[in-house]
């Protein structure tokens, strides 16, 4: 390296000293990578040139050019609405919960002894989710609000079904038009017919399964529905209520009015726009369809010694573990928004918040009331803060003109109208601009905005619909409104929980690697949090080729012709590809293709996903190997032949292995008239190696939050883009936003999901270049291999191909400890006694744990781990000798609590031997807040809200 060159991000990102990969590579028995990469996967299907990508900057040269690029934003003052506002977000929580990588680094609470922190944050969430919409209980968020609407009318279909209802849903006229879309998308694949109603009209109530209703709508009007929803009762009809969580500190809740489900998205709880996303959604149920919920709920338990705990509650917290049952591929849910939000409500209190909902719906009546005086026409009776002004096309525009010079959007409607949205930032002034914005339009004399300012009193809804009833009584939202204490909680938290921060999380699967921090700093500017979903595009054009160029990047990498950022999560973009391949056979005239084969080993999502897309799902055996069995899928694609859509296939598989096989699997489909969907989640191995193209796919989603580093967040935020083949490419996710679209497409309530996680891959390719992705996914399978040399010497691995290598990631085999009384939980939990996450669990294996150390991670780091899976190896040999009693040892107790030491020691084993079994670990202990915790007598006495 020259003396004027600066150290690459890549070194930062993936360094591996010289000394460190020779001795390696004589572990794994190799004399270098390319012979290593060469024994793992089929030669036919390796690289033969280099990508086209941007050569590789420097941290700082990155974040300039992004700053320059992004400059071509124009952050206008946002009263579009429509879901989505101008907000502030406190900075002790911005500055220690987002921009804090002990909180964004941290893995889904599937370890819930090392995940007590932001497990007991989404605990508060759910509290505060029951508390503002009078529901008994709520799960620990969702995607965005168009998703938890088409959540809620699954669930209802799902609760109706033995009924055999009408398959129609009645949806309100007035829902947001980005919901309306999803339905439309969502309810065609299930065979649902959307039945669209406007509700203010004296008509009767058309028959279906289930209604969705919009309050406050769409265009601001606050109406009772309690006799509405009384009506839908009385004809065997449930009904789920989109809502505004602000607007609830107000008006009476959904729960008060008589609502089944009460959803809506977390948004404007201090949440920047970012251009769509993420936003943590709300779903909350009557006690009848707890059993139904999407997503994940917190619930409250004890550990060994009866100490209270938190864990996921319910063996359907996650629907898609039921696989071609279940009735959601709901996976990756917004938890780090969550606990933002949560931390919004926590530091603002009942009264703080009450205070914003104040402000806002005063400021709108202000407005309302001057607009009136001035003689415009607004229908919107009792608004909380959004109003709708009647005007004609001619006047529209002109408003539009005079509002965007003056740096204001409004939301400008088909029939003429303007919708006007006030939010937590408007202040007084901002109404008085407005107000002249339609003055100077309108050539109206001006009103005396500050003599209106001092009229009406705060609330102005009828009686009725006034909110009466407390909520956020409980402790944690009324201690913490102070920065000191807020930030002592925060890190009381924070130190509960296990993160990158903390060590290696060797999950298998899900791809743990480093979130840099260079990539994390763009997300808290303007130009990228303040932008609406739906700004006008001459406003956007900085995210325009933001998202351009990073298309054309990951086009590059997979070999596709076009890529669609909608879905906002990995399931999601499985099931916007097999949508995509759908209507692909549709425009051929074989519409009838409604059969996807699906490996035995895949991903739960995997066959929910299909299931969700209105197809029927044909297993498909593992052999002996772990590979595909080409028999019964030679026979089976055959027997499918005339009805055959499709394929869905891992690659590397989910057992860790480049399955030789895998163009060929790929012929059969094709040459029986079927395309093929391959599962992203392990494309770190593919990185400069192969690509989904090249092995024979038709399309692909990638996991941004595993292989392009957006952080998993303690379970999400995830993005989710399908790369197609150009067949497909006209075949993608469309939005109603786009003038050009056409039909009911689409994935996400936004056209680019969370757009403003975008900016962190965007990053990463930038600084990484193309060699440095390449050398990535190499260095990858490296550490795989490398950790698999030192530890098949103590513990079996599940699968290796004919070369006895892995790909990124590899399975070892409990179930030959089964006699002792041992299994893969059990070594998952002492793993914390030593100071580690636990890697993946009985997955896709029963007793099995996969590990994947990433090409992030050090020697030193992966050393450190095996030391530990080597001693863990030694205490389960004193089991087998009979020094330690079967069901009293260390790894049976694990994990071991600092407040387990204080007391009387009644264990056969030392203190020392519990939680210093490695000399190194008294330097740097890390410690668990609770005992093993007691999952099943949590779900006995389900608990999920704080007291």
């Amino acid at each position: 390296m020259s003396i004027l060159e600066n150290t690459s991000f890549e070194q930062r990102h993936q360094y591996l000293s010289k000394e460190d990969l020779a001795a390696m590579l004589t572990s794994i028995g190799v004399t270098d990578i390319e012979e290593l990469i060469s024994q793992c996967l089929p030669s036919e299907i390796r690289m033969n040139s280099e990508w086209n990508l941007p050569k590789p900057l420097s941290e700082e040269k990155a974040l300039a050019n992004l700053k320059s690029l992004l400059s071509q934003n124009q952050v206008f003052r946002s009263y579009i609405g429509m879901g989505y506002y101008e907000t502030s977000m406190p900075s002790v929580i911005v500055r220690n919960i987002l921009e804090n990588p002990g909180w964004y680094t941290a893995y889904t609470p599937y370890q819930a002894e090392i995940s007590q922190g932001r497990l007991e944050m989404l605990l508060n969430f759910q509290t505060m989710i029951c508390g503002l919409t009078g529901m008994p209980i709520a799960n620990a968020s969702l995607l965005d609000e168009a998703t938890a609407a088409a959540e809620a009318m699954t669930v209802l279909w799902a609760a109706q079904k033995r009924k055999r209802p009408v398959p129609k849903y009645i949806v309100s006229t007035h829902i947001h038009p980005q919901t309306l879309w999803l339905l439309e998308t969502r309810a065609a694949c299930l065979g649902i017919e959307i039945i669209k109603h406007d509700f203010t009209a004296q008509s009767d109530i058309p028959e279906g399964f289930g209604i969705l209703l919009q309050f406050p709508d769409t265009e601001g009007n606050v109406r009772d529905l309690s006799t509405l929803i009384a009506q839908c009762h009385e004809k065997q009809m449930k009904v789920a209520v989109a809502t505004d969580l602000l607007s609830l500190c107000l008006l009476r809740p959904p729960g008060e009015l008589g609502a089944d489900i009460v959803l809506g998205s977390t948004q404007r709880f201090g949440m920047g726009m970012g251009f769509g996303g993420p936003h943590a959604a709300f779903f909350a149920v009557q006690e009848e369809l707890k059993r139904l919920i999407p997503g994940r709920i917190i619930g409250i338990s004890e550990d060994s010694y009866g100490k209270p705990a938190y864990r996921m509650a319910l063996q359907t917290r996650e629907q898609h573990i039921k696989r071609e049952k279940a009735t959601s591929n709901i996976c990756t849910a917004q938890v780090l928004p969550a606990l933002l939000v949560t931390a919004f409500a926590i530091y603002h209190g009942a009264e703080g918040l009450k205070k914003i909902a104040k402000k806002v719906h005063f400021l709108t009546q202000v407005l309302k009331n001057s607009l009136e005086k001035m003689g415009f026409s607004i229908p919107t009776e009792y608004p909380f803060d959004t109003i709708k002004i009647n005007t004609e096309s001619e006047l529209q525009a002109k408003v539009r003109k005079e509002a965007e010079r003056q740096k204001m959007n409004f939301r400008y409607c088909e029939d003429g109208s303007i919708g006007i949205s006030l939010s937590q930032k408007t202040e007084l002034a901002d109404v008085e601009d407005i107000v002249a914005a339609f003055g100077k339009a309108n050539s109206s004399s001006s009103v005396d905005i500050t003599a209106l300012s001092r009229e009406d009193s705060y609330i102005a809804f009828p009686k009725n619909l006034i909110r009466n009833s407390d909520f956020l009584c409980q402790p944690v939202f009324k201690e913490h409104v102070t920065e000191h204490s807020l930030l002592r909680y925060l890190k009381t938290l924070e130190n509960k929980d296990f993160s990158l921060t903390s060590g290696m999380i060797p999950l298998g699967s899900c791809t743990m690697k480093l979130n840099s921090t260079t990539e994390m700093l763009p997300l808290s500017w303007s130009e990228v949090s303040d932008i609406h979903p739906f700004a006008p595009q001459e406003q956007t054009k900085g995210y325009q080729q933001l998202i351009d160029e990073l298309g054309n990047y990951l086009c590059e990498i997979t070999g596709f012709s076009k890529i669609s950022f909608q879905p906002n999560s990995g399931a999601q973009g499985e099931f916007a590809g097999l949508l995509s391949i759908k209507r692909y056979h549709k425009a051929q005239g074989n519409g009838h293709r409604n059969i996807v084969l699906i490996p035995a080993s895949a991903h739960g999502t995997n066959p929910a996903s299909a299931i969700m897309a209105g197809l029927q799902v044909v297993n498909i055996k593992i052999d002996t190997e772990g590979d595909v069995d080409l028999k019964d899928l030679k026979e089976k694609a055959e027997k499918h032949q005339e009805n055959l859509c499709g394929l869905m296939v891992t690659y590397p598989s989910t057992h860790g292995i480049f399955e030789d096989s895998i163009r060929t699997i790929c012929e059969i489909i094709h040459k029986n008239g079927g395309l093929v969907y391959m599962d992203g989640a392990n494309m770190n191995a593919q990185l400069g190696i192969t690509s989904p193209q090249l092995i024979g796919a038709d399309v692909c989603h990638l996991n941004l939050h595993k292989t392009f580093c957006i952080p998993h967040g303690g379970g999400g935020p995830g993005m989710g883009p399908i790369a197609v083949n150009e067949k497909l490419a006209p075949f993608l996710p469309n939005h109603f936003i786009d003038p050009s679209s056409k039909g009911y497409h689409s994935i996400a309530a936004t056209p680019f999901g969370s757009a403003c996680l975008l900016v962190i891959s965007y990053l990463f390719i930038r600084m990484m270049g193309a060699q440095g992705l390449s050398r990535a996914g190499k260095q990858a399978i490296l550490n795989a291999n490398y950790i698999k040399s030192i530890l098949e010497k103590d513990y079996p691995i599940v699968y290796k191909n004919k070369n006895n290598c892995v790909a990124h990631e590899m399975i070892i085999d409990c179930r030959q400890f089964k006699d002792l009384g041992i299994g893969a939980e059990d070594i998952a939990k002492r793993l914390m006694d030593y100071g580690f996450h636990a890697p993946t669990l009985s997955f896709p294996i029963n007793n099995t744990l996969m590990i994947e150390p990433t090409e992030s991670e050090t020697k030193a780091e992966i050393d450190r781990f095996a030391r530990a899976m080597q001693s863990i190896r030694q205490e389960i040999r004193k089991i087998e000798s009979g020094e330690w009693n079967k069901e009293n040892n260390p790894v049976k107790n694990a994990p071991h609590t600092a407040e387990l030491l204080t007391k009387e020691w009644a264990f056969p084993y030392s203190r020392t031997e519990a939680v210093f079994p490695l000399e190194e670990l008294k330097e740097n202990k890390i410690w668990v807040s609770v005992s093993r915790i007691q999952n099943a007598k949590g779900d006995r006495n389900l608990i999920c809200t704080c007291s």
